[in-house]
Parts: structure tokens; C-alpha cells; sequence
């Protein structure tokens, strides 16, 4: 299996007073293109740390992240932003949609930021509405729409532009049990239709045993990896 992320030997430092917090502490994995994996492990066990350090948003104390075989922190800030761009897609659990444009214009917005022109751009938005089951929403803002609809909104945002890898924390932490459920079976069905490769951070076990693959994680090392028995 191709691996579309690599991180060998991260490390990441904080300081605290006098003390000096090891948040990842020598992190080697390697993610598979067309895998959907789970990142699990108690409260500031380095979950979220990990996920930031993985997408460029934190650079680590040391060691190294490949995406598609490019080095991510080797690179000046400009590079890694536009592989950033390029490469990656982003779901939060907060939705972080721009309230002032709509549906289709929160879509199309990584395509124009990368260049596409404007026919393209809305074209390519509107079939990733479509994809989550979105098109009769796409003139509508986000307050105009349900928690459930703006993380499918989301969805759509972060897969427009075919990334590598979409990194989500905690993608159903604002939703009802019924509305997760939802979004999980939507996730699932883009990693299987379409071989988008998914890194989800989630404290809930029922969302991680719907992964292919469970990273369990503790005091900043992962401490196993291991098959979903779901998906055995």
C-alpha cells in the first residue's frame, strides 16, 4: 500500500515553568493510501497535538512528516502552506465554515485559493455538495442549516479538491448520537466509493471501531496499532 503520510521520529516540546512537557514523544507511522484510521487515547495524551503536528499547523521539536513523498517541514512557510492547500483536507469539530458566504461558496473556496477558475471552482463545489446529499442546500448559509448539514458541508469542503489525507478532530463532537452516525456512515461511504484516506482523532470507541484501524495513544507515544476487529 502506497503511503500517502509519513512521520518518522516527532517529537514535540513544550515548556511549562521550569518543567519541560513532552506532548509527542518519537512518533514513527505511517498512513496508506485509501486507509481510514483512528487516533485514540485519553484526555492530553497528545491526540490532538499529534494531529496538528501531522498537518503543518504546529512544526515539531524535531523529526520529519512526508506527504506524498515531499517533505512537509524542509520546506520555506510559503511551500508548506501550498501543500497544505494541496494536499490536505480539514474537518473540525466546531465546522469552522464562514458564516457570511454560503454552502457552495464555503465549498469552492480551497479550489479558488489553489487557482481554479470560477466555473470550475463552482462546478467541482456543487458535485461535493451532491456527494453528502447537500444540493437543495447550496444557496443556504450556515446558520441556515442544521449542526448535521454544516458538518456535511464541511465534509464536502474538505474532499473538493481530492486531498491526499483529511485529518479531522473530533468530527462528531458537536453532534447528537443519531447526526454522528450519520456523518460516520457518510465518511465510511466517501473512503470506500471514492479512496479518500481519513485520520480521525476521537475519544469515542463506537466511532474508532468504524475505522479500519485503531492508533491507541498514551503520555505522547503510540502505544498500539492495531485492525478494527469490525473490519476484519
Amino acid at each position: 500500500m502506497r503511503a500517502v503520510m509519513q512521520a518518522n521520529e516527532l517529537w514535540k516540546l513544550y515548556a511549562s515553568g521550569e518543567s519541560t512537557v513532552q506532548a509527542v514523544k518519537g512518533v514513527n507511522v505511517s498512513i496508506g493510501a485509501g486507509e481510514m484510521i483512528a487516533i485514540m487515547g485519553p484526555s492530553g495524551c497528545g491526540k490532538t497535538t499529534l494531529l496538528n503536528v501531522l498537518s503543518g499547523i504546529d512544526e515539531p521539536t524535531s523529526g520529519e512528516v512526508d506527504i506524498n513523498g515531499k517533505s512537509l517541514f524542509s520546506v520555506s512557510d510559503d511551500e508548506r502552506s501550498r501543500m497544505r492547500a494541496e494536499y490536505l483536507g480539514f474537518i473540525f469539530q466546531d465546522f469552522n465554515l464562514l458564516p457570511v458566504l454560503s454552502a457552495v461558496e464555503n465549498v469552492e473556496l480551497p479550489l479558488l485559493l489553489l487557482g481554479k477558475s470560477a466555473n470550475e471552482a463552482r462546478t467541482t463545489a456543487l458535485d461535493a455538495l451532491s456527494a453528502v446529499g447537500l444540493s437543495d442546500r447550496s444557496d443556504h448559509r450556515p446558520s441556515e442549516l442544521s449542526g448535521g448539514q454544516q458538518q456535511r458541508v464541511a465534509i464536502a469542503r474538505a474532499i473538493v479538491h481530492n486531498p491526499a489525507v483529511v485529518l479531522c478532530d473530533e468530527p462528531t463532537g458537536n453532534l447528537d448520537s443519531k447526526t454522528s452516525s450519520n456523518v460516520m456512515s457518510l465518511l465510511k461511504s466517501i473512503n470506500q466509493k471514492m479512496g479518500t484516506t481519513f485520520l480521525l482523532v476521537t475519544h469515542d470507541s463506537s466511532i474508532a471501531k468504524q475505522c479500519s484501524r485503531i492508533l491507541n495513544m498514551d503520555d505522547g507515544e503510540i502505544i498500539s496499532d492495531e485492525r478494527s476487529l469490525e473490519e476484519e
